[in-house]
């Protein structure tokens, strides 16, 4: 190997810049991790921010709406989109709950039926006792709708305040910093805005399309509750790869308790469900979701990981948008530019011609 080329010669790593670093990444990760109560709420009223300040900034700059006018209106048809949506899911739920116990015993039949036939050991099937489960379950289920709640409160609170001083946030930079680093800025915040929207925007038409076929496809299969897990498959559709698996489960454990001991039923569901999620997920969402969102899918995974280790499936659910935003930031800091190309998809260099390699020595 020909040493004499600076770019070949082993570069020193200063092992306390990496040492401060690590440090820092564990630092922020101990951080978000404590104050996730606050910081959760602030991520999903940035968030939602970006989706409606245009509507806010339209009423306000258009059609000459006082600013807290605007945002009242907008933030009232927030609510009652999510009433109605709540109220829906609610009389499912409800419904779901009062067949449950009867599911529970057909299940419980079932695993004890094949337990002897394929001599599992009785200390196994008492792991899986749902008697012995559903206590905790309900209890984890109620925690997490107390704490959505609240979250809910702090999330309107920081919504409120940043929709109010969206339409003014351009002219206050343009005020604080020279002309070249405010437009900037303005320009960092504008195509995180338009990505972040296009994305949740497809994202949304994706898991609605999901949602209706998988209500359709189990109604026509006869399962019941075939709404529910529309609806269920509508809302896991939001968290990559991971939610479309979860929500195929319920599905197809509820045709398999209605059509026990016939098997056939649970399985033909479970190969209709897949197949929706494959054609949807591996044929129409990249058509749809085009380069709204040039991420590398390996990035995508290990944000959702991390996300949901830290956060749960709040975490999970944040992740995506999360790595756009990050993305975007250091594609407009000139030193660290290359680990957002590193993070992207690749596929528009891809589409360049490479090099000639060089002739040689």
């Amino acid at each position: 190997m020909n040493t004499s080329d600076p770019n070949l010669r082993p570069q020193r790593i200063n092992t306390t810049a990496l040492s401060l670093g690590l440090l820092a990444v564990i630092a922020v990760g101990a951080v978000l991790k404590v104050a996730q109560a606050v910081v959760i709420p602030l991520l999903i009223a940035w968030f939602l921010s970006y989706l409606l300040a245009p509507v806010v900034t339209f009423l306000v700059r258009r059609l000459r709406f006082p600013a807290i006018l605007a945002v009242s209106c907008v933030v009232v048809l927030l609510l009652l989109a999510a009433w109605g949506g709540g109220l829906v899911v609610q009389q499912r739920l409800l419904g779901f709950a009062k067949a449950f116990p009867e599911y529970q015993v057909r299940l419980a039949g079932i695993l004890a039926q094949y337990g002897d036939q394929l001599s599992i050991p009785a200390s196994v099937l008492k792991e899986t006792d749902w008697n012995a489960q559903l206590g905790p379950l309900v209890l984890k289920t109620s925690r997490f709708f107390i704490t959505f709640i609240s979250n809910t409160i702090l999330v309107l609170i920081f919504l409120v305040f940043m929709l109010l001083a969206k339409p003014y946030a351009n002219d206050k930079l343009r005020a604080a910093f020279s002309p070249g680093r405010a437009e900037a800025f303005i320009n960092i915040s504008n195509i995180i805005s338009r990505q972040i929207g296009a994305y949740l925007g497809a994202l949304f038409v994706i898991s609605f399309v999901t949602g209706l076929c998988v209500w359709g496809a189990l109604a026509w299969l006869g399962v019941e509750f075939a709404f529910a897990w529309g609806l269920l498959a509508f809302v896991l559709n939001f968290i990559p790869t991971i939610g479309s698996i979860v929500a195929s489960i319920p599905p197809v454990l509820t045709a398999l308790a209605q059509h026990a001991p016939d098997l056939w039923p649970a399985a033909a569901t479970a190969g209709v469900l897949f197949a929706i999620q494959q054609t949807l997920g591996n044929f129409i969402a990249p058509k749809v979701y085009g380069d709204r969102l040039n991420l590398s899918p390996v990035v995508i995974l290990l944000f959702l990981v991390f996300w949901g280790w830290l956060w749960g499936i709040t975490g999970a659910l944040l992740a995506v948008p999360i790595a756009a935003a990050i993305q975007i930031t250091l594609a407009h800091i000139p030193a660290l530019a290359p680990l957002a190309v590193l993070m992207g998809s690749g596929k528009k260099y891809a589409k360049k011609k490479s090099p000639p390699p060089p002739p040689a020595a």
